[in-house]
């Protein structure tokens, strides 16, 4: 999916709108607590803004469904802005409408603004033609560096660049990392290629497991995902945390244990299976928990043991156990491309992070004798940081449910209208 930078286009003297992910964690004064998505998306801002660009920044943040809400206010994100640029940043008290437009209308040449929350009107989510044709007025050249909403056809995702005409259209530094860091692994991996998964539901994992079995060498899966397996096993999982249904979009029910029992059955398929392109073995390896890290109750100060391989009664799993610790380890050894999505338990709590942060560690390793390893956002991108080993990974990903899809192997609809390098 090759396409045109921002550098490409003509951006001195220009509107330039720039779709960017700001939405970032605020504390009670409004301050940002968690400026990584404003600072991957500086290179792109710096690019448009020193040759001469009029730089135009809209995002959202949080989800005010169409309302004002001041605590969702993007003014925050416009004063981080400003101490990482070391330079005024303009703020818009709004994202469309004729104030806005004379704002606009009024900068020079390399000079940034960042608009009011796009959510803050209802046209946004509806990718809405009225709303798409306030924000067309703000645009001479549209540019999409917000790769952890490009899954969603919004209005500023989607609906702005339908209505500019061609040459007008790129892609910033940060999504056109994106897509070389997660297309590379999925198409064109150094082998062997192992993937990582955790996390608390299965139930969004489903494609990206089906997609990694025909891709990857190795498939090691942690978490509370696990116990929805070990349930379709028909092993114990105590009071652990298990997906068991999820509510469909017609109002019904979907079993997940039933789901996961079909998967079991794939994964089996795909162990003896010769796949075109694998690794040696020629097969996807699965593995499971072997033991488990298991508490009294959901607490950090809780009674802990470890069991295997069922869980008992009245324990709660909270972490992979030291010999899947170990096993894991061993796995990713000699891997030279690795992808990580979802924790292996619940890091937050630091009697149950050692799962995680052992594999992290393992991950570093990788990455430090040359390999590829590409963290999945959200929960994931959460427990490096707080591992201090986020400098250590090859990329972390922006998108949280974005990189998700991009690893079942979704069509971006966003970034397929953007102009083709």
């Amino acid at each position: 999916m090759a396409k045109k930078t921002l550098d490409k286009l003509p951006l001195k003297g220009r509107r330039v709108l720039i779709r960017v992910d700001f939405n970032v964690p605020l504390d009670d004064s409004g301050n940002v607590t968690d400026d990584r998505r404003i600072r991957m998306a500086l290179p792109t801002i710096k690019c448009a803004a020193s040759a001469g660009g009029r730089v135009i920044l809209m995002s959202h943040l949080g989800r005010p469904d169409g309302r004002r809400v001041p605590a969702m206010s993007m003014k925050p994100t416009a004063a981080c802005l400003s101490k990482l640029l070391g330079a005024d940043v303009g703020f818009a008290a709004d994202c469309i409408g004729p104030e806005v437009e004379k704002t606009v209308a009024g900068m020079k040449d390399g000079q940034i603004l960042v608009l009011e929350n796009l959510r803050y009107h209802a046209g946004e989510e509806e990718n809405a033609p009225d709303f798409v044709a306030a924000l067309r007025k703000l645009a001479d050249l549209y540019v999409n560096d917000a790769f952890g909403t490009a899954h969603r056809k919004h209005a500023s995702t989607y609906g702005v660049p339908s209505a500019m005409p061609p040459g007008t259209r790129a892609i910033g530094f940060l999504v056109e990392k994106e897509l070389k860091f997660l297309g590379d692994a999925l198409e064109n991996p150094v082998r062997p290629f192992v993937a990582v998964l955790g996390g608390a539901k299965v139930s969004d994992k489903i494609g990206v497991i089906e997609n990694l079995l025909s891709k990857c060498d190795r498939l090691l899966i942690g978490g509370a995902m696990a116990y929805v397996f070990m349930a379709a096993r028909g092993q114990g999982v105590g009071k652990s945390k298990v997906e068991r249904e999820v509510k469909k979009k017609d109002g019904s029910k979907k079993d997940m244990v039933a789901v996961a029992a079909k998967l079991l059955e794939k994964m089996a398929a795909y162990q003896g299976r010769d796949r075109e392109g694998a690794g040696p073995s020629g097969r996807c390896e699965v593995h499971f928990p072997a033991d488990h890290l298991v508490a009294r109750a959901f607490a950090a100060d809780a009674e802990t043991d470890v069991q295997s391989p069922d869980i008992q009664d009245g324990w709660i799993g909270l972490d992979i156990g030291p010999d899947t610790v170990e096993l894991y380890r061993e796995k990713l050894s000699d891997a030279r491309t690795v992808v990580w999505n979802g924790p292996m338990g619940v890091f937050e709590m630091a009697p149950f992070a050692e799962g995680s942060k052992a594999l992290c560690a393992a991950m570093a390793k990788v990455a430090e004798r040359g390999g590829t390893v590409v963290v999945g956002g959200g929960d994931t991108a959460s427990a490096v940081e707080k591992f201090g080993l986020a400098e250590k990974m090859t990329h972390i990903s922006t998108g949280g449910g974005a990189s998700l899809e991009f690893l079942e192997g979704k069509p971006f609809q966003t970034i397929a209208i953007l102009g083709d390098a």
